[in-house]
């Protein structure tokens, strides 16, 4: 059974345009591991809604612009 949506994220562009902040750089300034970042990037963990917010705070763009939800097929 396919899931019924997936989360596009933005987090490393957005990192990147950041003059090149680090996953480390990052990691630090909200909180979390190196780990969780890219975990994050890679689309394998979805963060809690209080460390979108502060990737929000950190990398400028709204978590509207971080995080996209995709809509897949639903078959009911």
């Amino acid at each position: 059974m396919k899931p019924k949506h997936d989360i596009r994220n933005h987090v490393k562009r957005h990192r990147l345009l950041c003059d090149g902040m680090t996953q480390q750089e990052l990691a630090d300034r909200v909180g979390v591991t190196r780990q969780t970042i890219l975990s994050i990037e890679k689309g394998r963990y979805s963060p809690t809604i209080g460390l979108a917010l502060r990737l929000a705070r950190e990398l400028g763009p709204r978590v509207e612009e971080l995080f996209e939800l995709e809509e897949g097929d639903r078959d009911e």
